[in-house]
């Protein structure tokens, strides 16, 4: 007698991969984080901001406590792919200039925000633990990963694209927040030392970004983006014009108690700069607006370069918010306003996507039979 034997399609659920957790996932914590500095930083006082720059603080401490956790399991259990991401593959290894601008912008955001929830003892620390490391990082990453690129990666200056900024724009965000530690510091020397120091930072950050900007452009020119997933990066041009501003008032603000004979020079060359640079941003803003526009109607799919709508557009916030803040210009106050909400904007639809993603096993998944 014949038996017959039902047999049940194998289910398949997502399972994490963290052999794919790259670098780029710190993209996360930075964008997260900007948007509860970016509340703490505007010029105009709406209800509930505060409490909702302080649920975007704890969300960015506790993505860099997972997204920190999660790769150290990667660099541990996964050194072959660890190592193959940083040494022979150039497109994934820009992408360590994220980590420390995301350390440094969960300390700032724990200086400025969150210091109403954990006290200002605490977030002094926190702050000056994080600043520490993420700018140790940063220095290593902005010399590290050119280094790497003349020496053993195969690129080509006309396959240049924005991703190449990100590891010479962490300087710069050490600059714009270290200012913020230096009243928490002794006066005298350590003051001096902080504020002076930013301000190599700043150098550092600033000139590596202008050799590297007419590279990029080329490589966009001649080369195109290879893929439409890519076309977010133009965002990442914003970044060093919106952190350097930024970077200039905050160290002007700094420079008043400690070096009070620089200070309005400082003040001058901040607005001066602040104001011309901001031009320019607003004109790549549309540029890369209009891109990214033609991008979705030819179809182009998530992925977590979209992240990149996010940070850029952050850094155009703060460098705003603080022009209105030293030049009293209400258009300024109103620019700063109206980038905050494409900001929130922005950071709901890359959360929304990422979420997406993870939940469906398109991000970091891995089939699982059972």
């Amino acid at each position: 007698m014949a038996t017959l034997i039902s047999v049940r399609p194998l289910a398949r659920t997502p399972r994490l991969d963290l052999a794919q957790l790259g670098p780029n996932w710190y993209a996360v914590v930075m964008g997260t984080a900007i948007v509860g500095n970016g509340a703490a930083a505007l010029p105009v006082r709406v209800p509930g901001l505060t409490g909702f720059a302080e649920v975007m603080w704890a969300l960015g401490l506790a993505g860099l406590l997972v997204v920190g956790a999660g790769r150290l399991v990667h660099l541990t259990r996964y050194r072959a792919a660890a190592r193959a991401h940083l040494l022979d593959t150039p497109a994934t290894a820009v992408f360590y200039g994220c980590p420390p601008m995301a350390l440094i912008s969960v300390g700032l955001g724990t200086l400025a925000v969150g210091s109403r929830v954990i006290g200002t003892g605490p977030a002094v620390a926190l702050d000056a633990v994080l600043w520490s490391a993420g700018t140790l990082y940063a220095l290593t990453v902005a010399a590290g990963i050119p280094f790497l690129m003349i020496t053993r990666h195969r690129v080509s200056p006309l396959e240049a694209d924005p991703t190449w900024l990100l590891p010479v724009v962490a300087p710069l965000v050490a600059s714009a927040a270290g200012p913020a530690l230096v009243p928490h510091l002794p006066a005298g020397t350590a003051q001096q030392a902080m504020l002076y120091g930013c301000w190599a930072l700043f150098g550092v950050g600033l000139l590596a970004t202008l050799a590297l900007l007419p590279v990029v452009f080329t490589g966009l020119v001649h080369s195109k983006l290879p893929v439409l997933a890519l076309t977010p990066s133009l965002f990442l041009v914003l970044g060093p014009l919106g952190q350097s501003t930024t970077a200039l008032h905050q160290l002007a603000d700094a420079a008043r108690p400690v070096t009070p004979q620089l200070a309005p020079a400082a003040l001058a060359l901040a607005e001066l700069y602040g104001v011309a640079v901001t031009g320019v941003a607003m004109l790549w803003l549309a540029v890369a607006v209009a891109a990214n526009l033609r991008a979705r109607r030819a179809g182009m799919p998530f992925a977590m370069t979209w992240w990149a709508y996010t940070f850029p557009i952050g850094t155009c916030v703060t460098g705003t918010a603080a022009l209105a803040r030293h030049t009293g210009f209400p258009g300024f106050t109103g620019l700063a306003a109206g980038l905050y909400v494409l900001l929130v904007a922005a950071w709901a639809v890359a959360a929304a996507g990422t979420a997406a993603g993870l939940a469906g096993g398109r991000l970091l998944g891995r089939a699982q039979t059972r």
